[in-house]
Order: structure tokens, then C-alpha cells, then sequence
């Protein structure tokens, strides 16, 4: 896991990958609950015998249960330190340019792709890189955006 300690650390990181993060299989039962949480209950991500005569094959994980992994795959790749408080801000132009079929792996790859001074501290873009082992494309790309108020700053 890479460490980024404090402000200079994170602006000189600027353009750096970051990682991966390691592959981790996406499930029916995860897909199904998604679907009952969010009311998404669309054929393709749940109902698995008409989903085989689909155009995918199978089942598909949604893609926002795809990009609701991504804080929790990136806590394996960075770490960003010395700062006193940090919050998920948004994202920019989110695609999903690949479907993520059931019981395939994803892993994330995390670019720190931007910093910017705003009121407070700083906002840290980082580009996310959703792959499905052996895809040929990303299953998606997001860039997150963080808020971050610096270790001593006075709010």
C-alpha cells in the first residue's frame, strides 16, 4: 500500500499510479441485494435464466454496484495522511465502457490524476480504473474527487 504523508506528498503524486488493488469476484447474492436496495431489479442483473439468453450471457452486476466498490478497493491500494479530515466530494464523467458478468474478478487501478486548492484545504482527484480479469476493456472509469482539510488547518 502507498502512503501519501501530508499536502506536499499528495501534490508531488500528481500524475503517479497508484496501483491495483487485488481481484475480487462479484457475486449473484451481492448483484441481488443491490437490486433490492436500490430498487434496480432490471432483468439482467437478476433474473439468472432469462439473463442467459440476454446479450451478455448471464447476469451483470450494475454498474453503480461496480462503482460503489471502489472506496472500498482503493483502501487497499493508498492512504493519504496527515491530514484532519477527509470526504468523498463526487465524481467526474463516470462510463461504463464493459459489463461485469456474475462471478467474474474486478480489481481497481488508481491514478492520482489532479489537486486543486479550494476553500479549506484541497481537492484530490484520483482516476479509477474498474478491470475484469481478462477483459479486454475497463468495466468503468470514474474519476473521485476528495475533499481534504490539511493536519493544523484552521476550518
Amino acid at each position: 500500500m502507498l502512503i501519501l504523508n501530508g499536502i506536499d506528498e499528495v501534490r508531488a503524486a500528481v500524475g503517479t499510479h497508484l496501483g491495483h488493488s487485488d481481484y475480487r469476484v462479484v457475486t449473484q447474492q451481492e448483484i441481488d441485494r443491490f437490486a433490492a436496495l436500490t430498487g434496480d431489479e432490471q432483468w439482467i442483473h437478476v433474473d439468472v435464466e432469462r439473463a442467459k439468453e440476454g446479450p451478455f450471457g448471464g447476469t451483470i452486476a450494475h454498474g453503480l454496484l461496480t462503482l460503489s466498490l471502489g472506496p472500498r478497493l482503493a483502501k487497499t491500494i493508498y492512504r493519504i495522511d496527515g491530514m484532519a479530515v477527509g470526504v468523498n466530494y463526487g465524481y467526474n464523467k463516470i462510463r461504463f465502457p464493459a459489463p461485469v458478468p456474475v462471478n467474474s474478478k474486478v480489481r481497481l487501478g488508481a491514478t492520482l490524476s489532479s489537486v486543486e486548492d479550494v476553500a479549506g484545504g484541497v481537492q484530490v482527484g484520483i482516476t479509477f480504473v474498474w478491470e475484469v480479469e481478462g477483459g479486454t476493456k475497463p468495466a468503468c472509469v470514474a474519476e473521485m474527487l476528495l475533499r481534504y482539510t490539511p493536519a493544523g488547518a484552521s476550518r
